[in-house]
């Protein structure tokens, strides 16, 4: 029935009017109040909405750069406790108050091919087969101004992760996005060797790839206490076999480029236990003293520290991690 087929009395017409108010009031007030409880803005929205967006897929810390890492955070609890002999597994637990990166306007678009020509060498701290070849690792090796360990292990989080583990990953997932802007990228290991290599070696990499800049990736293993990261930049070292006096001013102009990429990309704070605003300048490591090309350490949070553990053993934040450096590389090698 379309309407009425005949004139209906006045009084008739305002009536149906009424009535049917009287039935689209309560029927409207009862939809609002199912939409509200399907909302987001509500305490439970809020929360969802303060969760970090999933990362791109990017590689495991086993696994080649490209394959898929599930965005849905693991259910496990943060690592408590004691680390007690060699390392057990790689916790992959979600992060409880993983600070927001924040926006950085300077960082370079990402532009397909536009680090075409360029070489990067990215240096994985440590060896996750270090453990088992103590001898190989303890060996003294110059350094230019004395003599240190080859390698050594590392450190881990309170449940077993380590460090070697970390700065594998992390390089994988920067390798991918830079290769992925057209730049190749050299790798010093790349789980591919049982032990080391040892500090000097590590040093010589970027001048065997005539790379244009090298970076070494690293955790720290500082107090408990304490958290946040840090960028080692080198000191002047002109002794025995060093000399690094070209590449300190290009190597500080990396390491303030890295320490701001790195903050807006992760949200994570400067280190409150070491350095000065998130920068230190050092005269005792090896990788530093001895590169021929420029140069930094990142060590990107405290593994000893339970809420830095929590945001190292997140894989979508360990991608967020590969982003800062490779915005800071990627600033540097297009800034020149």
């Amino acid at each position: 029935m379309t309407g009425p087929t005949s004139p209906a009395p006045r009084r008739s017409a305002l009536l149906r009017a009424a009535t049917a108010v009287a039935v689209a009031v309560p029927l409207c007030t009862a939809g609002w109040l199912g939409w509200r409880a399907l909302d987001d803005s509500g305490p439970a929205g809020a929360a969802a909405s303060a969760t970090p967006a999933a990362a791109p897929p990017a590689a495991t810390a086993s696994g080649d750069p490209g394959q898929a890492t599930p965005t849905t955070p693991p259910t496990s609890t943060a690592p408590t406790g004691t680390p007690t002999g060699t390392p057990t597994g790689t916790p992959t637990d979600s992060p409880t108050g993983t600070p927001t990166p924040t926006a950085t306007p300077e960082s370079p678009a990402p532009g397909p091919g536009d680090l075409a020509g360029r070489t990067v060498v990215l240096d994985p701290g440590h060896n996750p087969g270090n453990f088992s070849h103590p001898t190989e690792i303890n060996r003294q090796v110059d350094v230019g101004n004395g003599r240190k360990e080859c390698d050594t292990t590392g450190t881990e989080t309170d449940a077993g992760y380590t460090e070697a583990d970390y700065t594998l990953d992390v390089t994988r997932r920067a390798r991918a996005l830079l290769t992925a802007r057209g730049a190749k990228v050299v790798l010093v290991q790349d789980g591919d060797r049982p032990w080391g290599p040892c500090v000097d070696e590590r040093a010589r990499a970027g001048a065997d790839a005539h790379a244009d800049v090298a970076l070494s990736v690293h955790g720290d293993g500082g107090p408990a206490s304490g958290s946040g990261f840090h960028v080692i930049m080198p000191a002047k070292v002109v002794a025995g076999k060093a000399d690094n006096s070209a590449i300190i001013e290009p190597s500080h102009r990396l390491g303030l480029l890295l320490r701001d990429r790195f903050h807006a990309a992760t949200g994570e704070p400067y280190a409150d236990y070491i350095a000065t605003d998130g920068l230190d300048t050092r005269s005792d490591l090896g990788g530093l003293n001895l590169s021929a090309v420029p140069k930094v350490f990142i060590e990107c949070g405290n593994m000893r520290n339970s809420a830095d553990a929590r945001r190292m053993t997140d894989p979508q934040w360990r991608q967020q991690a590969a982003q800062g450096i490779a915005d800071a590389l990627a600033a540097y090698l297009t800034t020149r």
